[in-house]
């Protein structure tokens, strides 16, 4: 595992680049390749509010199935549309969304429903269109952006927001909205730094820093992590020669998507 100089009384920004450095070794470097498709991200993405992967992806396949393509589902009696969402967390509010958002990406492409415009936008305007739209915030917008177009921009949701909180380089009143912007500017503006950034404390607020009872045993980030300071002290030489060098997924199962 590569050696910090991060220590418990370290600034934020060094904290934020120990963490970026330490857990891109502990799961893995990644390119920065899309999973989906553009228009399925966004939509996607919309579905997953408050939704399991699995609902989500349920009813996504199930939308298109009933109406065929993105012209179909733009086209659908609204109250259909919901019925054919319905394992989402508030179908009635979403299927008039989406069908919005697929009128307004209409009308900005003459008629395709494609995104790939927003490759050649400056990434403050397509941030500002996107998040214009009913039911995309700054986390729907940024994944697309950064996933499929490698903007430099910084996906923040509950995991990341909770890992970046008890490292420490997070302030403890700072929003999730706002954590955007905070934790963007404390790391470069690389799109494959900030992909690797987010999906590693991603997966480690979902696999390492629970919500409740968090596995600091396991966690590679105690030897500068407030909160590990906070319940146990400094880690010791023993604590930290103790802790794992990479995920193990033969052990520890396979990380998620």
């Amino acid at each position: 595992m590569p050696s910090s100089d991060a220590a418990y009384a370290s600034t934020p920004a060094e904290k934020a680049w120990a963490d970026h450095l330490i857990l891109d070794h502990f799961y893995g470097h990644m390119p920065p390749e899309p999973r989906r498709t553009p228009m399925r991200e966004l939509i996607s993405t919309v579905l997953s509010h408050r939704t399991t992967h699995a609902d989500e992806e349920l009813a996504y396949d199930r939308m298109l199935e009933a109406f065929g393509d993105w012209a179909g589902v733009e086209a659908a009696p609204t109250a259909e549309l919901a019925h054919a969402i319905r394992t989402t967390r508030w179908p009635d509010t979403q299927a008039p969304r989406i069908q919005e958002i697929l009128r307004r990406i209409r009308v900005e492409t003459g008629g395709p429903f494609e995104l790939d415009f927003l490759a050649d936008w400056p990434t403050e305007k397509g941030m500002a269109w996107l998040t214009d739209m009913p039911g995309i915030g700054l986390k729907t917008a940024s994944l697309l952006l950064l996933f499929n177009y490698h903007k430099p921009v910084l996906p923040v949701d509950t995991h990341v927001h909770r890992v970046a909180q008890r490292v420490g380089f997070l302030g403890p009143k700072v929003s999730v909205e706002k954590a955007h912007g905070v934790l963007l500017a404390l790391l470069p503006a690389d799109a494959e730094t900030l992909f690797n950034f987010h999906k590693h404390n991603y997966w480690h607020g979902q696999q390492i820093c629970f919500f409740l009872k968090p596995n600091c045993a396991r966690c590679p980030l105690k030897g500068f992590c407030t909160y590990y300071q906070e319940h146990f002290g400094e880690a010791t030489a023993d604590a930290l020669a103790a802790t794992p060098d990479k995920w193990d997924a033969a052990a520890w199962g396979k990380l998620p998507h």
